[in-house]
């Protein structure tokens, strides 16, 4: 956008100016540092799972990493994005949009761990200042024993 041209935010826009609607345009919402750490880590431990995959055909969200036989889908969540008890911060600037926003992705959230448990799926939910290692162990550990389970015969249970 030209410089000399003054930008005003149309009525009922999320952005509250140019420079902010760049800013929140920038940000990832997939392969994020948290998200690329746990990667890693999960792949030297020997694991291998689908990205940004959709663990339910019909269902239109997809989790951060999917390993399909054995039923588990793993979320990254940011802190902002998804309403962090312990730092999500309301903004200073349009908070009833924003606060409106992170409750819908806190629904949509809570109606997908719903959706996949149904369907027999683990559902593992990260927030994305744990530990990578921790987070990562933490998947490890599930995914072998669900493949455990399977082998012992039968398909995976759901875990509450």
């Amino acid at each position: 956008m030209p410089e000399d041209i003054e930008w005003t935010a149309p009525e009922g826009s999320w952005a509250s100016s140019a420079a902010r609607r760049r800013n929140m345009q920038a940000i990832r919402s997939r392969d994020t540092k948290p998200e690329q750490l746990i990667r890693r880590l999960v792949h030297a431990q020997g694991l291998r799972y689908r990205l940004h995959a959709r663990p339910l055909p019909g269902l239109r969200r997809t989790a951060d990493l999917v390993f399909r036989p054995v039923k588990v889908a793993v979320f990254i969540d940011g802190c902002y994005w998804h309403g962090c008890p312990e730092h999500y911060v309301s903004p200073r600037t349009n908070p009833g949009y924003w606060s409106d926003k992170v409750a819908r992705n806190m629904a949509r959230d809570r109606d997908t761990d719903e959706r996949l448990i149904e369907a027999g799926w683990l559902v593992l939910r990260f927030w994305e200042h744990e530990s990578p290692d921790s987070c990562a162990l933490s998947i490890n550990t599930a995914v072998r024993d669900r493949r455990a389970e399977l082998s012992i015969g039968g398909t995976p249970r759901s875990r509450d």
